[in-house]
């Protein structure tokens, strides 16, 4: 049962239910004998708002070329800014928006947002914008991050970037939050070889901690960095990617209780190492999956990545589904709000049309004929037309 103001008021057998609720009337109610309901699945690693897509770049890596080969050829990360500068405020909330219902039809009811392809204030603040536009009108829970340290712009070093950053992005963001225009959540930085060390990454998120945004950033990617190590030393609220992260980082990590956010497409994609999602389990890190998506890792469905967490990273369905669900929202700080199907928590919901529910995974890209129907804060906001005929 979930009430008006979007809140579950009752979870229990249907005997029980229908005895406490006699006298309730309901808006709807919803018949889902034989089917399974699921909680919203949560989407804890995207980066959404882009112009220009990088198809062409799927080629040069089918061919062998590395992510930073591509990287320093004036491709990937770069190639999405150029082509996002450009872009109206408008054009881009267009596709955004495009992608956002697409991943509700997959389940997703909760979904990170980062910012990062402008990387330089006016960019970042007009994909922040776009964001913000979209959690005030959309019926889909946004946790936004402001990732203007995804790489160092063309003709700065990364110390010129950091200081940029420290001394007029974020000063910025704290203005527009003190005047309500834009409410950011996250600080993200790439802590990665050839973009911001460790001491770079170390000052940003510092500066962002200081304005009162959670720590949730890329780290131990393609080199060992030792950011799991520092996210754990700074409070870090989650860390992504994680595939070349280090045992004692991975310690450091579950003694922090800072949640390992892993991306199975990225490193499949990338032909890259998996990441360690069996080691961090046992020992006791939070572990939470996302989809990374993005012009490299073009992925909507949360269903398909806990089938890759599952296959590639040899994690149990009952592991993947927790991952998806109540720990990716633990990365965003929303675990006490949604994630599971409690009372009181937000009615964020995935009926899906099959007894067992472990069908949402076996069903390698079967999402669409599967989920009937996907609930955010008690309402309705995608029906399967085939509904009930499949």
């Amino acid at each position: 049962v979930v009430c008006r103001d979007g809140c579950i008021k009752a979870v229990g057998q249907a005997d029980v239910i229908r005895s406490q609720f006699s006298g309730a009337t309901f808006e709807r109610i919803i018949d889902c004998s034989g089917k399974c309901v699921l909680p919203g699945l949560v989407d804890a690693h995207t980066h959404p708002v882009w112009a220009g897509d990088r198809v062409h770049e799927f080629a040069m890596k089918l061919a062998g070329a590395s992510y930073m080969e591509i990287h320093q050829a004036g491709g990937g990360i770069h190639f999405t800014v150029e082509h996002t500068r450009k872009a109206t405020e408008e054009e881009l909330f267009n596709t955004f928006k495009h992608r956002l219902e697409r991943m509700r039809r997959a389940g997703s009811t909760l979904v990170e947002c980062k910012s990062g392809y402008g990387l330089n204030l006016e960019t970042e603040l007009k994909m922040l914008r776009v964001i913000e536009r979209a959690k005030q009108s959309m019926d889909i829970g946004i946790s936004s991050t402001y990732c203007g340290a995804h790489s160092v712009p063309k003709g700065k070093t990364a110390t010129e970037a950091t200081d940029d950053i420290i001394n007029n992005h974020l000063p910025k963001l704290k203005e527009l939050k003190l005047s309500g225009e834009i409410h950011v959540n996250n600080i993200d930085v790439f802590c990665e070889k050839g973009v911001f060390d460790l001491d770079s990454t170390r000052r940003i998120l510092q500066a962002g901690k200081d304005i009162g945004l959670q720590i949730n950033f890329h780290g131990d990617e393609l080199h060992p960095m030792k950011s799991a190590e520092l996210g754990a030393e700074l409070g870090a609220r989650a860390i992504s990617h994680l595939e070349e992260v280090s045992d004692e980082g991975i310690t450091a990590m579950a003694r922090a209780k800072c949640a390992a956010v892993l991306l199975p497409t990225t490193a499949y994609m990338l032909r890259l190492k998996q990441p360690q999602a069996r080691k961090m389990l046992e020992e006791g890190v939070i572990v939470a999956l996302g989809s990374d998506f993005n012009p490299n890792a073009y992925c909507f469905s949360m269903p398909m990545v806990m089938h890759l967490a599952c296959v590639n990273m040899k994690m149990s369905m009952n592991e993947a589904l927790a991952a998806a669900t109540i720990n990716a929202a633990y990365a965003l700080g929303k675990s006490d709000t949604h994630g599971s199907i409690e009372t009181g928590k937000q009615g964020d919901l995935v009926i899906i049309n099959s007894a067992r529910w472990e069908h949402l995974i076996y069903q390698f890209g079967g999402h669409e004929a599967l989920i009937d129907y996907v609930i955010v804060k008690g309402k309705v906001v995608y029906q399967n037309e085939r509904c009930g005929t499949m």
